[in-house]
């Protein structure tokens, strides 16, 4: 009699734990824009407008230093990452590009926040600054 509930228990628990588990299905940029080099040099400049369209628009997910751990990233369903590991840094400029033009669950798209495609490409020259 004892085997059954321990069974049930263990089915249950095991459903709650799936339930919950966080989704961890991968964000791929198509080829295409995988593909895409970055026309914008990365320079004092556009490392420092960059990082001024950060603060302004990522900052409060993604945390001062990309860590993940800004002030709404409780906040999130999705976990928004650590910029600084080589899992990030190893995205090529296009990739970068598409997802923070496309966004996906909780990364918004900021097609209309950063029309200019020149401020999207000072962002990801930031955003490479941020590795450990």
């Amino acid at each position: 009699m004892k085997r059954p509930i321990l069974m049930t228990a263990v089915i249950g628990l095991s459903v709650i734990c799936f339930a919950f588990a966080p989704d961890k299905k991968p964000w791929n940029a198509p080829d295409k824009e995988n593909k895409m080099s970055n026309p914008v040099k990365s320079s004092t400049e556009s490392i420092d407008a960059g990082k001024a369209l950060y603060a302004k628009h990522c900052q409060s997910c993604h945390g001062k230093s990309g860590l993940g751990d800004g002030t709404k990233a409780s906040t999130l369903k999705t976990e928004p990452g650590d910029f600084s590991k080589s899992a990030f840094q190893s995205q090529s400029d296009g990739s970068l590009f598409y997802k923070i033009n496309e966004g996906r669950d909780d990364m918004p798209s900021f097609k209309k926040k950063m029309p200019e495609a020149n401020d999207v490409w000072n962002v990801v020259n930031y955003l490479r600054t941020l590795k450990k």
